[in-house]
C-alpha cells in the first residue's frame, strides 16, 4: 500500500489488516496488505506501509499512539511505550508535542521505557540518549520525570547487571510495553541488538558492531569517540511488546528493509525477529521501499498493469538479468521471467524492445539539447554538494551562456577539522608579523582560538570564533571550486541558514526564517530553472531538510493565484547515490575531459579531501565515488545497446 501525503492507495492482496489513526491534524486509515509470490508463500513478512512523505508517517504513527493514550486515559489506566532515539523518531515526537500543545494531549498517564543508552555516557552528555529524549519530547509534554526509564550509561560496570535485570523487572512491573517504537540500523539492528544477538535476549550490555559505530562517527565528531559498548533492552523485551511500529527512511536503508520484511528469520539481522509477532508495522518512504519486490519487480508477484514507466524498468532490469543488450531480448526471455504479459501488450518482443531503447536514448542530452540563456539557480546544502553532484552539468550550463547562480544553503563548518583551522590561524599569524607587523587583533584571535582547541572536548561545540573561521574555510574552498567551472565569486550566495547554525552535527528543524531566505531569493532572481538536491541519504539529514526550505519556499513564491510562472525543478543526486537510469529525465554525457574538470573542482574543497569529517559508510573520497558512479551510468547504458559515453550524470526534471 503506499500513501502519498497521507492519502492511502491501496492494490490487490491475498491477505489484509487493517490499521487505523487519529489524533493528528487528518485522520488516515488504510489497509496492509501482504502479497502472496508466485509460489504462493508471503513474500512481505512483516506489514508494511509505503508513505511518501515524512510528514505524514509521523501523523500517521504519532496518531496511533494518541489513540492509545487516550483510550487508556478514558479508562483511568496508565500507558507503557517503548521510545527510541535517533533522526526518524523525531518526527514522531513533534507531533506528538503539537497535539499536547493545540489539542490537550495529556502524557501524565504515560509511562516510558527507552530502548538504548550508550555506555559509557554521562546523562548530561550532548551524545547521550538521555538528553536527547528530555530534548526532543519529555520537556515539551506533562509527562511525570518519574515515569520516564532511560538505561543509565554512568554505573560503574559492576552495577550494570543488576541494574539491567532491574530495568526487565520495572517494565513488567508497569504491566509490559503497550506500543513499541522502533528505528533500524544498516545491519538490521534495533535497539542496539547488533547480528548475532539471539532471540531470547533482555536487557543488557552489548558490544557495537563497526557499522554502527561508523554511523554514529558523525554524531561524534570521529569514530575514535564513538563507545564500543551500549546498554539495550534485548530482542525478548522488544517482541514482549502488544504492539510495534518501525520505522525507516532513505535510500540507505533499502537492502536491509528488504532483508527484514522478506527475507528469512536469522540472527544476522535483528529487524527479522519481528516477522514472529503478531502485531508490528512497518512504517517505510518510497526511498526505504525501493528494494522491497512489489516495488521493485511486482511482476514477478503478480499481474501488472503495464505503462511505458514500468515497461522501461522492467525491460532495464531483465536486459541486465540477461545480460543482453535491450535490442536483443527475445520472446524466450520475457516467458522465462513471467513478463510475457508486456510482450502480448505491445504485440511482439521487438516492439517493446524498441520502445524502451527509444525512451531510454531519448533522455541523453549533450550540450546543444541542454537549455540556453535561462536564468538558473543552483542550490547546494553544503558547500561541496554543487560541483561534486552536478559539475559536468555546470560546466555545460555555463559554456551554454545561462544566468547561472550557485547558492550554498548552509556554511558545512562542522565538517571542518580542527586542524585546519590551526593551520589557517598559523598562516593569518606569520602574514600578519611579515607583512603588516605586530597586529594585536589577529594574535588575540589566534589565542582565542588556540586556547579552546587545546581544551576543547570531543563533540564540544565550538565557539563562535572558531565556527566563522571554518565556515570562511569552506566559503572560500566554495568560490574555488565554481571558479573552476567558469564562474566567479560574483555568482556564489552564502544564505547560511540558521537551521543549521547549532554548532552541533544535529539541526533544528526547518522554520519560518530559513524558508524566508529561499523565498526572499527566489524573488530576487526570479529563476527560470532551479537545481536542488534530490540525495537524501545524507548522515544527518541536511539535504533532505534544505529541500523542504526549498519545497515551502517555492510554494509561498508560486503558490498563489496570481503568482509568476514557477521554475523547472532538476533533482541532482552524486554524493550518496546516482540516480538509476530508469528513473533519470536527463542523462548528460561527460568527455574523459570534462569529468576531470569536474574532479578539479571537487580538490579544491581542501577541508573535505582525503579524509572528510562525514564520510558515511562509504570510506572513498568524494571525487573517487563520483569517478566510479559517473562512469558506471555510462557502462549501464553501454551494456543496454545505447550509444557508448566516457562517463555520464542523471537528472530527474520534477
Amino acid at each position: 500500500m503506499t500513501m502519498a501525503s497521507g492519502s492511502p492507495v491501496a492494490t490487490d492482496g491475498s491477505q489484509a489488516r487493517t490499521l487505523e489513526s487519529s489524533g493528528g491534524p487528518a485522520r488516515v486509515s488504510g489497509t496492509i496488505f501482504v502479497h502472496p509470490d508466485i509460489n504462493g508463500t508471503v513474500r512481505e513478512r512483516i506489514p508494511t506501509i509505503i508513505i511518501d512523505e515524512h510528514e505524514a508517517m509521523a501523523r500517521l504513527v504519532a496518531g496511533r499512539i494518541a489513540t492509545l493514550m487516550r483510550e487508556r486515559a478514558t479508562e483511568g489506566r496508565s500507558i507503557v511505550l517503548g521510545l527510541a532515539t535517533g533522526s526518524t523518531p523525531i518526527g514522531v515526537y513533534r507531533e506528538l508535542i503539537r497535539l499536547h500543545r493545540e489539542e490537550g494531549l495529556s502524557f501524565r498517564h504515560v509511562i516510558s521505557f527507552n530502548l538504548d543508552e550508550y555506555y559509557p555516557m554521562s546523562p548530561e552528555s550532548i551524545h547521550s540518549y538521555h538528553r536527547f529524549m528530555w530534548e526532543n519530547l519529555f520537556s515539551h509534554v506533562d509527562i511525570e520525570p518519574g515515569n520516564v526509564h532511560i538505561p543509565d550509561g554512568a554505573l560503574a560496570r559492576s552495577a550494570i547487571d543488576e541494574a539491567c535485570a532491574r530495568y526487565e523487572a520495572a517494565i513488567l512491573a508497569a504491566g509490559g510495553v503497550d506500543f513499541q517504537l522502533l528505528g533500524i540500523g544498516k545491519t538490521g539492528h534495533i535497539g542496539f541488538n547488533e547480528p548475532g544477538s539471539g532471540e531470547h535476549s533482555r536487557t543488557r550490555v552489548v558490544h557495537l558492531d563497526s557499522v554502527t559505530r561508523r554511523d554514529a562517527a558523525a554524531d561524534f565528531f570521529g569514530e575514535e569517540n564513538v563507545p564500543r559498548e551500549a546498554i539495550t533492552m534485548g530482542i525478548a523485551t522488544i517482541l514482549q511488546a502488544r504492539e510495534i511500529a518501525i520505522l525507516a527512511t532513505g535510500e540507505h536503508k533499502s537492502g536491509v528493509v528488504r532483508r527484514s520484511v522478506e527475507g528469512d528469520i536469522d540472527r544476522a539481522v535483528a529487524a527479522t525477529f519481528l516477522q514472529r509477532h503478531p502485531n508490528t508495522t512497518f512504517y517505510v518512504d518510497d526511498a526505504a521501499a525501493a528494494d522491497l519486490t512489489r516495488v521493485a519487480t511486482p511482476w514477478l508477484i503478480d499481474e501488472v498493469r503495464w505503462d511505458d514507466a514500468l515497461a522501461v524498468r522492467a525491460v532495464t532490469w531483465l536486459a541486465g538479468r540477461c545480460q543482453k543488450a535491450i535490442l536483443k531480448l527475445t520472446q524466450h526471455d520475457y516467458d522465462e521471467h513471467s513478463m510475457s504479459s508486456l510482450v502480448a501488450r505491445h504485440g511482439s518482443p521487438g516492439a517493446v524492445n524498441g520502445l524502451v531503447f527509444n525512451v531510454l536514448g531519448a533522455k541523453i542530452r549533450g550540450k546543444s539539447k541542454l537549455p540556453r540563456g535561462k536564468k538558473t539557480l543552483c542550490f547546494s546544502p553544503h558547500p561541496d554538494d554543487d560541483v561534486i553532484s552536478m559539475g559536468g552539468i555546470l560546466r555545460k550550463f555555463v559554456e551554454n551562456e545561462n544566468d547561472m547562480i550557485v547558492a550554498y544553503m548552509t556554511s558545512g563548518n562542522i565538517a571542518v577539522f580542527d586542524h585546519d583551522v590551526r593551520r589557517y590561524m598559523d598562516f593569518l599569524v606569520r602574514l600578519d608579523q611579515e607583512r603588516i607587523g605586530e597586529g594585536t587583533a589577529v594574535r588575540s584571535l589566534a589565542d582565542t582560538v588556540h586556547q579552546f582547541l587545546e581544551a576543547k572536548r570531543a563533540g564540544q561545540v565550538d565557539i563562535a570564533e572558531v565556527q566563522d573561521i571554518k565556515r570562511i574555510i569552506r566559503e572560500s574552498e566554495a568560490v574555488s571550486g565554481i571558479e573552476v567551472m567558469g564562474l566567479t565569486r560574483e555568482h556564489a550566495r552564502f544564505l547560511n541558514l540558521p537551521f543549521y547554525q547549532t554548532g552541533k552535527v544535529r539541526k533544528d528543524p526547518i522554520g519560518p526564517a530559513d524558508v524566508a531566505i529561499v523565498a526572499d531569493l527566489l524573488r530576487e532572481l526570479q529563476p527560470e530553472i532551479i537545481f536542488v538536491a534530490g540525495d537524501l541519504s545524507d548522515p544527518h539529514g541536511t539535504h533532505r531538510m534544505c529541500k523542504e526550505a526549498i519545497d515551502r519556499a517555492v510554494l509561498d513564491v508560486y503558490g498563489g493565484p496570481n503568482a509568476p510562472t514557477a521554475p523547472e525543478v532538476w533533482l541532482y543526486r552524486g554524493a550518496w547515490q546516482e540516480w538509476p537510469v530508469t528513473e533519470a529525465t536527463v542523462l548528460v554525457p561527460l568527455s574523459q575531459e570534462e569529468l576531470t574538470l569536474k574532479i578539479q573542482a571537487i580538490f579544491k574543497h581542501q577541508s573535505q579531501k582525503d579524509s572528510a569529517p562525514f564520510p558515511g559508510q562509504d570510506a572513498r573520497e568524494f571525487w573517487q565515488r563520483v569517478e566510479q558512479r559517473n562512469k558506471a551510468t555510462s557502462a549501464q547504458l553501454d551494456q543496454l545497446g545505447l550509444a557508448e559515453y566516457f562517463a555520464m550524470e542523471a537528472y530527474v526534471i520534477a
